[in-house]
């Protein structure tokens, strides 16, 4: 199994929160067995949508095979008045490319979603990132990570006790499906 992790922000520094929850991710389905690749979008060099160009870049044509290879997908944003953060939804937009193909976008892939913010309202960003999943023919999957900031870490910088929990959830669904979940949904 390959698994993506779309890091949709454009945050370079090392210890940003996406970059945190981006290793930890691939850390945990690594150990899983699980071959993971972290896709940054702020290193990615994608370029505003734009159908009127004649050929495809080439940083677009990576990322399309990318996303297209993968078996499932984790994707993390932060909240961005009520969203993704447009840079995301920009190169979701370049899947546009593989319309004429059989199995055009993300034909049945499975997208767990991550989103935070500093409030409650991380679940706007989530409820977004759904929705193009599912343009894009995708299955995203029923349980996601909303999360407020100020909890996502413990004092040590570490992923926090209870996010260590709903994250270990969200990679069993994405991995084995629910049947194999024995443990009851974190509150």
């Amino acid at each position: 199994m390959e698994a993506l992790i779309f890091n949709g922000a454009l945050d370079r520094k090392e210890h940003s929160t996406p970059q945190r929850i981006s290793h930890y991710l691939f850390n945990e389905l690594t150990s899983m067995g699980v071959s993971a690749q972290i896709f940054r979008l702020v290193d990615a060099g994608i370029p505003l949508f734009d159908t009127s160009i004649s050929e495809t870049p080439r940083s677009v044509e990576r990322m399309n095979m990318l996303f297209r290879q993968a078996d499932v997908h984790i994707w993390l944003t932060p909240l961005y008045h009520g969203s993704m953060t447009g840079v995301m939804k920009n190169c979701l937009d370049w899947l546009e490319v593989s319309a004429k193909l059989p199995s055009p976008y993300l034909t049945g892939k499975l997208v767990g979603m991550v989103c935070w913010g500093d409030g409650v309202q991380a679940m706007q960003g989530i409820n977004a990132m759904e929705a193009v999943a599912k343009s894009l023919r995708a299955w995203p999957l029923p349980y996601s990570v909303p999360a407020q900031r100020h909890e996502l870490f413990d004092a040590s910088g570490q992923v926090s006790a209870k996010y260590q929990e709903r994250f270990r959830l969200m990679l069993q669904l994405l991995t084995h499906g629910p049947s194999l979940v024995r443990t009851a949904t974190p509150q």
